[in-house]
């Protein structure tokens, strides 16, 4: 049975193609509010029969040798980079992404990761050590034991993928998830689910057995809910919302499941008095703006000393100034549309509770207007201004282009303020003293702190403290994150 019929997608279980129970749904482009395809709705039934296909096929998955799991991860990374246009496209006119985004953010970005992780299945081979990621243990008393710790595969784990990047998200779960011999059920975001399926016909073509991999989808709440608990399932790997994570871990934490977790943020940008403000400015304009405010990791709450507060609001809103907003297909588009109706409203929701809230709007603030800007979801990039950190706007994930701005006075006001929040994912130092910077981001509690860069060291850890999730992953460490440690000790 092939993926798709007449334009409507099957579910992915056990190697087949299957129509859903519970019939189709349409998936909206959101610069068009045009029909990009029909996805389809599985029952809580066909979801537990995903999970038990990844059961059955764990057995034979888990014991195959690295290299052939290897093979089928860098085959799939091909079938990406040959099909790359085609993907990009559906990518971008699911999700609304620029064609920049799409095409280097998503798919760029996943063909790198299943790559990275066909290595990742090898590394260990190539060290001289047993298949899975293996280290060399302490030696017991006088040498009596010796002692290995081995990391083995969890089991059968759960992806549940974010809207904001229908192809690196499932790929940073999916690749280093059968890279270390688990198998998968991904339940991608009902936004853009389309995606997924192509990425799983892609594996399918590498050579993945059945079972491996499979994919279920759903606009309704049973689905996710249906992927959590089921019996099955012993890991649990999430990207999205704070509040739904927290109904995750309570399910999780009912049968010991284990949880990756990567939720929400409101990134501190500290901007010190002595912070190189043009590199400032456009480190944090480009980030908040990007994919339309629509990223976790954004510098939306910027912290700034008073000394240099007017320049920075003034530098920011000219910068601001200049970002095309518009048709995602056009050239020099910097901000698309938002995922949905019902997400603009509650981006234009928070701007209005700003204002009311006693914040200066600098910047934006009203809907976008011009031509093609009739049809679609677009949110105007917004700057507020004289926040204080009791208010919604700052202490809230807002998850759009909207940025706000709290004053200091001195250092220790300035990191406490950063520290004085639900998140910790990521966070930023502006400093022309690199050693104060770093200093100031050592003292910072979030997972990652960027010292005068918005980049990303793609190897580092990548996880948040507080409510901005549990775990770590991205390269080596997203590899132990699907594994579980295991020691074998024999006599010395």
């Amino acid at each position: 049975m092939s993926a798709e019929r007449d334009g409507e997608q099957r579910l992915f279980i056990g190697g087949e193609w299957v129509e859903p129970d519970g019939g189709h749904y349409e998936v909206i482009n959101p610069a068009t509010e045009g029909v990009v395809g029909l996805a389809p709705e599985a029952s809580r039934e066909q979801v537990h029969a995903a999970a038990g296909a990844a059961r059955e096929a764990f057995g034979t998955w888990s014991r195959t040798a690295p290299e052939e799991r290897a093979a089928v991860l860098d085959r799939a990374a091909e079938i990406m980079r040959r099909d790359f246009a085609a993907y990009a496209e559906l990518a971008q006119a699911e999700s609304g992404a620029t064609t920049g985004t799409a095409r280097g953010m998503q798919v760029a970005v996943s063909v790198a990761r299943f790559k990275r992780y066909a290595k990742g299945a090898l590394e260990p081979v190539e060290a001289g050590l047993p298949p899975q990621i293996s280290e060399a243990g302490p030696m017991g008393k006088a040498g009596v034991l010796g002692a290995l710790t081995v990391r083995q595969p969890v089991g059968v784990v759960t992806c549940i993928t974010s809207y904001n990047n229908p192809w690196a998200n499932p790929a940073g779960k999916v690749a280093p998830a059968l890279a270390m011999g688990n198998t998968v059920v991904v339940k991608p975001a009902p936004q853009d689910p389309l995606s997924v399926y192509r990425m799983a016909a892609a594996l399918e073509e590498a050579g993945a057995p059945p079972g491996v991999v499979n994919v279920v989808s759903g606009a309704r709440p049973g689905v996710g809910e249906a992927a959590v608990d089921a019996p099955d399932v012993d890991m649990v790997s999430f990207t999205g919302s704070t509040s739904v994570g927290q109904r995750i871990a309570e399910v999780c934490g009912r049968d010991m499941k284990r949880q990756l977790m990567e939720l929400g943020g409101k990134g501190a940008a500290l901007v010190l008095d002595d912070a190189d403000l043009d590199s400032a400015v456009a480190g944090i304009g480009t980030t908040f703006s990007f994919y339309s405010g629509q990223i976790c990791t954004a510098p939306t709450r910027v912290i700034a000393h008073r000394a240099i507060y007017d320049e920075l609001i003034g530098k920011l809103a000219g910068y601001i100034g200049f970002m095309k907003v518009g048709d995602p297909l056009e050239k020099g588009t910097i901000v698309g549309p938002v995922i949905s109706a019902a997400h603009r409203d509650r981006i234009e929701s928070y701007v209005e509770l700003g204002r009311k809230e006693g914040a200066r709007v600098v910047a934006g603030g009203e809907r976008p207007a011009g031509p093609g800007l009739d049809r679609g979801f677009y949110v105007a990039p917004t700057l507020l201004a004289d926040c204080t950190n009791d208010m919604r706007v700052v202490r809230e994930e807002i998850f759009g282009p909207v940025v706000v701005v709290v004053p200091f006075d001195d250092e220790e006001e300035g990191i406490a303020l950063a520290n004085d929040s639900d998140y910790g994912l990521l966070d930023y130092v502006w400093s022309g003293d690199v050693s104060r910077a770093f200093r100031v981001a050592r003292r910072l509690r979030a997972g990652g702190v960027g010292v005068n860069t918005i980049g990303r060291n793609m190897e580092a850890p990548f996880g948040g403290f507080k409510k901005s999730g549990v775990g770590r992953d991205v390269g080596s460490y997203a590899l132990h994150a699907y594994s579980e440690l295991q020691s074998i000790v024999w006599p010395g």
